[in-house]
C-alpha cells in the first residue's frame, strides 16, 4: 500500500505530517491523472502535496474512491497551501471528467468569496483560461462553468447553501471545523446520485476547532481515523508537537520555535515567509496561534501535558485522604480543593482527586480548616497563590500549611507527569480535574515548566492544587486516616 501511496524516491508524507491515515484496501490512486493534467495547466506541487493527493484520490479494487464514504479529512495550519491543493485538483477534475459537479462551501461567506477570488486566479491562468466558460458572479453562490459542461460551485454554509442539490460529485467541506452535524444531514445526500465513474470525492479541511466551535464532526472523523475505528475515512494532518509552547510575545522566536512551525507548516520558509508567520502569531493570541498557526489540537494538547491520564482512572473507593492542595484561578474567579494519598497496599502509587470547587475564595481557608481537621491531613498551598491573603489567613485560622516556593510547584508538576508516565497515580475520573488538565498549558522557567496559569485558556486551578497534594502525600501517609 505505501508504494501506491508514495513514488519511489520521493519524501514519505507519513515522514514530514503529523498524522496520516489512509483508508483500507488502496490499490491505485488518481493523483498521477490529477498530477499530470495540472502540469499542462502550468500547475506543480510541493512533496507534501504530491502525498496528500496520493491519500486524497486513492482508489480500490472496484475502481472506487477509497474515501468515498468516510471522505478525507484534512487539519492543516492556515498559510500552508491547503486552498491551493485543492483548488488544483478539483479544475483538474473537471477537465479530466466533462459535466462534473462540485459544490464548495465555507462556514462563513467571507471565506467563500476569499476561496472564489483565489479560484479566479485559477480560470484566468493562461493555460486554463480556453477552457472556461464562464465565471458568475453573485451574492454568496459564485459559479466557475467550463466549457465541457462541468461546474464548480462557491457559497456560504451560514446563508444555507448547498441545500437542494443533487448529484454532486465533489463535496468540499472549507472550515469544517465549524461544521455542524445538521449541514452533514443536508447536504451528503447531495452525492448520493453523483455520477462520477469512481464516486463521490468528499473533502473535510480545516484547523484545529476553538472550545466555542461546533467542531464535533471534524473532530469525530479525526478520532475515528486516528484509532482506526473507521477503514473508509482517510486523514492527513500538520502540526507542531502537541506540548509545545511557543516563547511569549512581545519576545522573538527562538530557533527551537522556528524548528516547531517548519514541522507544523510544510510550506514554510520557502513559500511561506517569516513574515507570514510572525503576522498570524502577533494577530491571532496565543491559543488561536496554536491552532490555527501550529495546528496543535486542544484536546492532543491535554494529553500533551498529561500523556496517559486517561488510562489511570479507576472505579474503586479512594484511600484516606494524606494530604490537600488548594489552588485559585488567576482571575480570582474559582477556588479548588485537590486530594491525594497512597494506596495502603502499595505505597508508591498515589490517588489524586477533586474535593471542591466554588466560586470565589473566602470559603478556601473554613474548609481547609474543617478538612484538616476531621482527617489530620496535610494542607499545602503555593506561595504565589493569586489570592495573596489565603496563606496568612490559612495560618492565622490554625491551619498547618505548607508554603510551596516555586521550585516546589516545578518539582511538583514533574512528580506528577512522573508518575502518570510511570503508571503510579490512579484517579477517579472526576469532571472538574479533567477539565482542568484539558485546559492546561506549559510555563517555561528557563528549561524548566510548571502549569502556566495565564497560558492556559481556561481555569486550571483544580489542576494545580490535585498537583500540590499529590507532591505532599507520600511524605505525610498515615493508614489510620479516614476516607475524605
Amino acid at each position: 500500500m505505501a508504494s501506491l501511496l508514495t513514488k519511489p524516491g520521493t519524501t514519505k508524507l507519513s515522514d514530514i505530517a503529523r498524522h496520516v491515515v489512509v483508508p483500507k484496501g488502496i490499490v491505485s490512486t488518481s493523483w498521477p491523472a490529477v498530477r499530470d493534467k495540472c502540469a499542462q495547466l502550468g500547475i506543480s506541487f510541493r512533496p507534501w502535496q504530491h502525498g496528500a493527493g496520493r491519500v486524497i484520490l486513492a482508489k480500490r479494487a472496484d475502481g472506487k474512491y477509497a474515501a468515498t464514504i468516510g471522505g478525507t479529512g484534512l487539519s492543516i495550519p492556515r498559510q500552508v497551501g491547503k486552498t491551493f491543493l485543492v483548488g488544483a485538483i478539483v479544475f483538474a477534475l473537471c477537465l479530466l471528467y466533462p459535466n462534473l459537479t462540485v459544490i464548495w462551501t465555507a462556514h462563513r461567506l467571507r471565506t467563500a468569496e476569499e476561496t472564489f477570488g483565489k479560484m479566479q486566479v485559477f480560470a484566468k491562468k493562461a493555460r486554463i483560461r480556453p477552457h472556461i466558460l464562464k465565471v458568475v458572479l453573485g451574492s454568496g453562490e459564485e459559479e466557475v462553468r467550463f466549457r465541457n459542461g462541468s461546474r464548480i460551485m462557491f457559497g456560504a454554509r451560514e446563508s444555507v447553501f448547498g441545500l437542494g442539490f443533487d448529484e454532486v460529485d465533489v463535496l468540499i467541506f472549507d472550515e469544517a471545523q465549524r461544521l455542524r452535524d445538521m449541514t452533514l444531514d443536508d447536504m451528503i445526500p447531495a452525492t448520493n446520485q453523483s455520477r462520477h465513474p469512481a464516486g463521490a470525492l468528499l473533502l473535510f479541511m480545516g484547523t484545529p476547532p476553538r472550545p466555542t466551535d461546533p467542531g464535533d464532526a471534524f473532530t469525530r472523523m479525526r478520532t475515528e481515523a486516528l484509532t482506526g475505528e473507521d477503514d473508509d475515512t482517510g486523514w492527513v494532518e500538520f502540526g507542531a508537537d502537541p506540548d509545545f509552547r511557543p516563547t511569549e510575545a512581545p519576545a522573538p522566536l527562538t530557533a527551537a520555535d522556528w524548528a516547531q512551525v517548519a514541522k507544523a507548516n510544510p510550506s514554510y520558509p520557502e513559500d511561506t515567509p517569516r513574515e507570514a508567520i510572525l503576522r498570524m502569531r502577533k494577530k491571532l493570541g496565543p491559543e488561536s496561534y496554536l491552532r490555527e498557526g501550529l495546528g496543535i489540537w486542544d484536546e492532543d494538547a491535554r494529553v500533551g501535558v498529561l500523556p496517559g491520564w486517561a488510562d489511570r482512572k479507576v472505579s474503586t473507593d479512594p484511600p484516606p485522604v494524606a494530604a490537600i492542595g488548594i489552588a485559585v484561578s488567576l482571575d480570582l474567579e474559582w477556588g479548588s480543593i485537590g486530594a491525594a494519598a497512597p494506596w495502603p497496599d502499595e505505597v508508591d502509587v498515589v490517588n489524586v482527586g477533586a474535593v471542591d470547587r466554588r466560586r470565589g475564595t473566602t470559603w478556601l481557608v473554613a474548609e481547609a480548616k474543617r478538612i484538616q481537621d476531621k482527617h489530620r491531613c496535610a494542607v499545602v498551598i503555593d506561595e504565589k497563590c493569586p489570592d495573596a491573603s489565603l496563606p496568612g489567613d490559612l495560618k492565622e485560622a490554625g491551619v498547618s500549611v505548607t508554603i510551596a516556593k516555586l521550585d516546589d510547584c516545578i518539582e511538583a508538576c514533574s512528580d506528577l507527569v512522573n508518575r502518570v508516565k510511570d503508571e503510579k497515580v490512579t484517579h477517579q475520573n472526576t469532571q472538574e480535574l479533567n477539565d482542568a488538565i484539558s485546559a492546561a498549558a506549559w510555563r517555561m522557567v528557563g528549561d524548566r515548566k510548571l502549569w502556566g496559569r495565564k497560558q492556559s485558556p481556561a481555569d486550571i486551578s483544580m489542576l494545580e492544587a490535585v498537583t500540590l497534594a499529590a507532591w505532599k502525600a507520600s511524605a505525610v501517609y498515615d493508614p489510620l486516616l479516614s476516607v475524605y
